[in-house]
């Protein structure tokens, strides 16, 4: 595959790239570090006393909001080749003499939500357009109920949300499980340092369970046990405490999809290496569902073996994967009859709304799509070339560049827009 970029003008990366179609792919690829693992891991090293090692962690936009947020609770961060070395305070936070700006990093504004109850003094954390669009109320009203003073600035359940921060009860809470799994995770990594212990109660079903999985995970790596009853009921004991060590960052599945996606459409091969095929992100499964669309698929210790073959659609319910909904729906595009994706309502609260944009680019590039509150349809038709519109969302980009090894003329705006996560996707993305 070549990446056109004509004249080698340097402001051209910021606004446009063309995909050229490729045949015979053949690659092996290394993916970066969890965005999700990578943040829970600074919030969580940042409770700790002593120093921790972060390895292979992600750097991107969204972990160095992270960072400089832990720097103005006074958490000395240092950033070395492949590593973030992250001095604990032990739970003891400074507060912050500015206003702390998040971007549109959803993880760093929910988990520091929590970890900003926990800091003395007021707080306020604040993002950009699109961020003060996105809900925090179910995670306000927690906190409210240990009587906790966090409000939303504008009073409409969204950023800027200002904490009047200091000493946290813990105790019995209820919490609307539908919107975003982050939410809990936001309580539960903040918890042990309560001064009680603390139940979460799950209103109705809890979205994105795999999410859940990994603050789990992590939580038990640096020392401390949730108690999960069911997905219903996480209990936190106060007085756990995580303890400081070296940790290693696992590779990201959700980034890993694109590239599985290459091979799927392309009919090519695709090699991923250090990386965990057992891992419990929820992403770890895409390569299942691409193995039910007629790929094959050879799981090997720390890597993975994709091989293309013609696909099929599918009706699959995607609640435990919606960071891979959109690379699903490109990859829908080239198979055989219908595909059906469902359980992805929260994905409308996302970056953008995902599933209008979905629907718009996909129409865009020829397809018949039917879109619902909580669905897509995708129905393969003729495709022909035309810019894609990201909606500044790092995964539209990521996606669509998918359709373009298949399609002719596919150009992608705002490549820029990966660095969220990814900032060398299209980098990796050549040398396919």
């Amino acid at each position: 595959m070549a990446i056109h970029l004509p004249n080698f003008d340097p402001q051209f990366f910021q606004t446009l790239i063309e995909i050229n179609p490729v045949q015979n792919l053949q690659a092996t690829i290394s993916i970066p570090g969890s965005k999700s693992y990578t943040n829970r891991a600074l919030i969580i090293a940042g409770l700790t006393e002593g120093e921790c090692r972060l390895e292979k962690p992600l750097v991107s936009d969204d972990t160095k909001y992270m960072i400089q947020a832990l720097r103005s609770f006074g958490v000395p961060v240092q950033e070395e080749e492949e590593a973030f070395i992250v001095s604990g305070k032990g739970g003891k936070l400074s507060a912050s003499s500015k206003e702390i700006f998040i971007g549109n990093a959803g993880t760093a504004m929910r988990f520091l939500t929590s970890l900003s109850a926990l800091v003395p003094g007021n707080t306020r954390l604040d993002g950009d357009e699109r961020m003060r669009e996105r809900p925090l109320a179910d995670l306000l009203d927690c906190l409210t109920q240990m009587g906790v003073k966090a409000v939303s600035a504008k009073d409409n359940g969204c950023p800027p949300i200002d904490i009047a921060g200091g000493e946290v009860p813990g105790g019995d809470l209820s919490l609307a499980g539908d919107k975003s799994s982050q939410y809990l995770t936001s309580i539960l990594l903040s918890a042990p340092y309560f001064k009680n212990d603390t139940c979460v109660n799950i209103q109705g079903e809890l979205t994105s369970k795999p999410y859940a999985d990994i603050t789990l995970d992590i939580m038990k790596t640096f020392g401390v046990h949730v108690e999960n009853e069911s997905y219903q009921r996480f209990t936190v004991k106060a007085g756990d405490r995580y303890k400081a060590q070296t940790y290693r960052v696992e590779s990201d599945w959700s980034s890993a999809t694109y590239f599985l996606a290459a091979a799927a459409v392309t009919g090519g091969e695709v090699t991923l290496t250090d990386i965990n095929p057992h891992s419990v992100q929820g992403d770890a499964k895409f390569a299942s569902v691409l193995e039910a669309m007629g790929c094959r698929i050879e799981k090997k210790i720390n890597a993975l073996h994709i091989k293309g073959n013609p696909l099929r659609g599918i009706n699959i319910n995607m609640n435990n994967m919606p960071d891979a909904v959109q690379t699903l729906a490109v990859t829908a595009l080239f198979a055989k009859g219908e595909t059906v994706i469902q359980g992805i309502g929260n994905l409308r609260i996302k970056e953008t709304d995902r599933i209008s944009a979905l629907s718009n680019e996909l129409t865009r590039l020829g397809a018949e799509v039917e879109a619902g509150e909580d669905f897509l349809i995708i129905r393969p038709r003729k495709y022909s070339g035309t810019e894609i519109e990201t909606y500044n969302d790092h995964r539209m980009a990521m996606s669509f560049a998918v359709a373009g090894l298949k399609i002719p003329g596919v150009r992608i705006k705002n490549p820029k827009c990966v660095e969220k996560s990814f900032p060398d996707f299209f980098h990796q993305f050549e040398n396919l």
